[in-house]
């Protein structure tokens, strides 16, 4: 089973006076990329979320924003005075250029984000545990939605595959007469220039054998055919973070089609090895998305 590397997770619950909301996207990645957003009152336990995100979603760009609402009117509370005052000047001066009276816009900006806070620096341990299950079910949801994804990818990816095996079946059906074709041709070119009189049948017969070993292909079709079969064996495998294997892969899958086409000199074999390629590069589009 694949995982993608999209997904969304959202949870939002109350418990007791505070109300937790954690949002989470992740996109596609080479690495584990987080950009956090946190209230003042988890500051002192960025570490463990963040520790707790990336033990969850293993790789990719993510993206967290978490928001704590405090409910009921008696609760001490700090405003931010240098945020809203950066607030107000990029407020004045749209309102200058618009003409707009801006009599009224403090009861606005004590409405935006992190201008009034709790004044409460720090989150207990009760509350801080009431958050962490919240954010375990935001990246559950995302987690999900990975698997959901991935169901497409995994199919996508086995089509891919199996028409490359397809394409080099085609190519173990035109080998036989690909070696006759070349050594007629050397024949006949031999009979044009030096001509059969003057052939020397025992050394031609060596050279012969000698240009064929090099032009042969039988290796490089039977590697392609394990790195197929052993792509397909990863992909239904248990565990999890198979994409930079299948990524690898690849790779490999390629170096073996394009082996084949130097070594083919022949139009047929040389159009599968185009529809080859042309397949292995809509599966390493498809590979970057996969966790």
């Amino acid at each position: 089973m694949l995982k993608s590397m999209t997904g969304f997770g959202r949870a939002e619950q109350t418990v007791g006076d505070k109300t937790f909301l954690v949002e989470v996207k992740a996109l596609n990645g080479k690495q584990f990329e987080l950009q956090l957003k946190l209230p003042p009152l988890l500051k002192a336990y960025e570490f463990d979320i963040r520790n707790t995100i990336q033990e969850q979603l293993n790789r990719g760009t993510i993206d967290c924003y978490i928001s704590i609402k405090q409910n009921g009117a008696s609760k001490p509370v700090v405003i931010n005075t240098e945020l809203i005052k950066a607030y107000y000047q990029q407020i004045d001066t749209l309102a200058t250029e618009l003409n707009i009276d801006t009599n009224s816009v403090l009861s606005a900006l004590l409405r935006l984000p992190e201008v009034v806070t709790p004044a409460n620096d720090i989150m207990n341990e009760n509350d801080f545990a009431d958050f962490n299950t919240v954010l375990k079910t935001a990246l559950k949801e995302l987690n999900e939605h990975r698997i959901e994804e991935g169901l497409s990818l995994e199919k996508d990816l086995l089509l891919r595959i199996e028409k490359i095996k397809e394409q080099e079946e085609d190519i173990l059906k035109l080998e036989p007469a690909r070696k006759v074709k070349i050594k007629e041709e050397i024949h006949q070119l031999l009979a044009e220039h030096v001509g059969k009189e003057n052939i020397d049948g025992n050394r031609l017969e060596q050279e012969l054998i000698y240009y064929m070993e090099k032009i042969d292909i039988h290796e490089e079709q039977i590697r392609l055919r394990q790195h197929c079969e052993y792509f397909a064996e990863i992909m239904n495998g248990p565990e999890e973070g198979k994409g930079k294997k299948l990524s690898f892969l690849l790779q490999e899958i390629g170096r073996e089609i394009n082996t084949t086409g130097s070594k083919a000199y022949d139009a047929g074999i040389q159009q599968c090895v185009v529809k080859m390629k042309d397949e292995l590069e809509k599966a390493k589009e498809q590979v970057l998305n996969v966790l």
